[in-house]
């Protein structure tokens, strides 16, 4: 004998997520995930469920994928040894090879084969195609301990042009981008997806940026994954990085989120890939999941201040 579930928790949640629904649909996310998820085949296809979700709500869905532990472990198979500074990776020649495979190849047709299960039309493409994203090679930095790093392949971002990106969004289609992108000479260069995620964001005037990591949001306390800060603004994030609160791989997503927003993204969400709904839920309702950063902490609604109180 079969019975009925009650279906008023369901249609609950509909209601209240109606208002967020009415108001997204038709504006531009940017949806980052590092390649950390890509290792957790359920993870993987629980993210990949939510943009589905926000597509089919009518939000114009750009997603940007990194793939670091990917190419760590190709490199390494290859013996080459990977180097990070400041939470950025050096690149030589011998890795360049392999980060085109892994990031244009391994990663971004494994994304595509679940958006293809999961009904959405989607296109993988880079920072290469149509001039989506022109670079030029780092010059040597020398950092605050007086050493002098080259970086090798690692582009710096000269200028965005999303025309490709409006032309597939206009007729029904997501981009699923690497950050892979290329000089003028033609020479591949590896670029932090954080920073071609929000410097996208900024030339679409998205209303959100989504950065999905590891860590369950921004933390005042590092090695305390309790310590989430609900919300911040550009100010708050300057003071966490003279504080040391931001350090390793949060440097460069702390330097994207104030690229993104200066550049006129609206809202920037740092999120947990491992949170049971967590885009759904920071998306669709006043209590979210991870830290909301904005420019400025008094435009922050009410309900929103709230629900980080």
């Amino acid at each position: 004998m079969m019975h009925r579930t009650d279906p008023s928790a369901a249609i609950r949640s509909l209601r209240s997520a109606a208002p967020y629904i009415r108001m997204f649909k038709g504006k531009v996310f940017v949806v980052k995930a590092g390649g950390g998820v890509f290792g957790d085949p359920e993870a993987t296809r629980g993210l990949i469920e939510q943009i589905a979700i926000l597509h089919y709500f009518g939000v114009r869905v750009v997603f940007v994928h990194g793939g670091g532990p990917q190419l760590t472990e190709i490199t390494e198979a290859l013996g080459v040894p990977t180097r990070m500074v400041q939470g950025r990776r050096v690149t030589d020649q011998k890795s360049i090879d392999a980060t085109s495979m892994v990031l244009n190849g391994l990663v971004n047709t494994r994304i595509l084969a679940m958006c293809r299960d999961l009904d959405i039309d989607a296109v993988g493409i880079s920072g290469v195609d149509a001039g989506l994203v022109r670079a030029h090679r780092r010059p040597p930095v020398k950092m605050s301990d007086g050493e002098t790093v080259d970086y090798g392949f690692v582009g710096d971002i000269d200028s965005t042009d999303p025309t490709v990106i409006r032309k597939l969004l206009d007729n029904g289609l997501m981009p699923v981008i690497s950050p892979l992108s290329a000089d003028d000479q033609g020479t591949l260069l590896n670029i932090n997806a954080d920073t071609v995620a929000a410097a996208i964001g900024a030339a679409l005037s998205a209303e959100k940026l989504i950065l999905c990591t590891g860590a369950p949001g921004i933390l005042e306390r590092v090695d305390d994954p309790s310590s989430i800060i609900s919300y911040t603004d550009l100010r708050g994030l300057k003071k966490m990085r003279e504080e040391g609160s931001i350090a390793d791989g949060m440097l460069p997503k702390a330097k994207a989120i104030e690229d993104a927003i200066r550049g006129g993204v609206r809202r920037v969400h740092v999120i947990s890939y491992q949170a049971p709904e967590g885009i759904l839920t920071e998306v669709f309702t006043n209590e979210g999941t991870g830290t909301l950063v904005v420019a400025d902490i008094n435009a922050l609604t009410p309900a929103e201040q709230s629900a980080g109180s």
